[in-house]
């Protein structure tokens, strides 16, 4: 278990700034804390069937972050959003889709998630030890030119049959093609809670025009608008980069005076320019946390453990309900990528770190 000290080594220099936050512009007071009975407190009161709490349930109850309110998954789909060279080859072992499970069951993690093909192929030896999650829609990168899109992979039916959980999709907001990704993955939604599974969206920025003077893609303001259109066609649990900056409709409107809606109180009195407050803004648009916010662990680098805790310790002091980690694990042996998963889940185990 890594301790208090051990995370406030990790963070170094960032230790006090991150931990001793206690000052954010949305009290506390004014969001839903997750807790051990976060199914029930939350969606007890919903539309969401017996089916659909029983899968919640079982993804909130499983791994070492069991019954918490946390939530630590392993995303594995990069063989076809990154493709399966760029990302397999520096770990050729999780080219077989079993490795994948398996690093998630040896990291203790709540579920893992990862392609049809990866999950069906070995469902009847997995479905029944963890939480089987479907990424259902991808990004492929052989079109030329490439292309920014979410194409669906299969069915809902294929997802309920091979014994799922939860099913996963993407959304390109902001992009050309958003309004279709919208509709197509309202439906699938729709029909993945009529099958009694939780349903999980990445709701990521794609524009060029959100690149200005710095990347906006990762601005609180759009990423926090992002959420709110994910949990309007009722997602369970909101996937979301961790936002570096804000001021991304203030930036666009420079040059396209008309783009978006905005109130100057969304910067001023609803978040400041620390990370923590930026992170809080992304839970207040998911309901005030009523739906769950987990955030990427991100790509895979020279200091992985220390930024992996340093995301966890934003996102649960924002009020965040854990990561999402896939590069920064399967990119390294097994071994060291499920010590990765674990001090992550360390961050959300340890009281120390507390809700700011």
């Amino acid at each position: 278990m890594t301790t208090y000290s051990e995370i406030q080594t990790l963070l170094g220099a960032d230790a006090q700034n991150l931990l001793g936050f206690n000052t954010p512009k949305i009290s506390k007071d004014q969001i839903h804390i997750t807790n051990g009975d976060f199914v029930t407190q939350s969606f007890a009161a919903s539309d969401r069937s017996n089916k659909v709490l029983a899968n919640l349930q079982r993804l909130y109850g499983s791994g070492r972050l069991a019954n918490t309110g946390y939530l630590s998954i392993l995303p594995v789909d990069q063989g076809i959003e990154h493709s399966g060279g760029a990302s397999f080859a520096k770990n050729p072992i999780y080219f077989d889709g079993e490795n994948i499970v398996k690093l998630a069951i040896e990291g203790g993690c709540n579920a893992v998630c990862s392609t049809f093909g990866v999950l069906s192929s070995v469902s009847r030896k997995y479905a029944h030890k963890i939480p089987f999650m479907v990424k259902i829609n991808h990004n492929q990168l052989l079109t030329y030119p490439n292309v920014g899109d979410q194409v669906m992979y299969g069915t809902i039916k294929q997802a309920a049959d091979m014994g799922c959980a939860a099913i996963g999709a993407t959304i390109y907001f902001g992009s050309e093609e958003s309004n279709r990704q919208i509709v197509e993955v309202a439906k699938a939604f729709q029909m993945a809670h009529e099958q009694g599974m939780a349903t999980v969206l990445w709701c990521y920025t794609r524009n060029s025009a959100f690149k200005k003077d710095k990347d906006y893609h990762v601005s609180a303001d759009l990423t926090g608008q992002a959420n709110h259109l994910g949990v309007t066609i009722c997602a369970d649990i909101i996937k979301q980069k961790l936002p570096e900056n804000n001021g991304g409709y203030l930036a666009i409107q420079q040059t396209e005076s008309s783009y978006g809606k905005i109130d100057k109180r969304m910067y001023t009195d609803l978040a400041s320019d620390h990370p923590i407050d930026l992170t809080r803004y992304q839970v207040a648009n998911c309901y005030m946390g009523r739906i769950g916010l987990i955030n990427s662990g991100g790509p895979s680098g020279n200091n992985d453990f220390a930024e992996a805790v340093k995301t966890a310790v934003i996102n649960k002091r924002a009020g965040g309900q854990g990561l999402i980690s896939g590069r920064k694990a399967f990119q390294r042996p097994m071994g060291e990528g499920a010590k990765l998963l674990q001090t992550i889940q360390d961050v959300y185990l340890n009281k120390e770190v507390t809700i700011a």
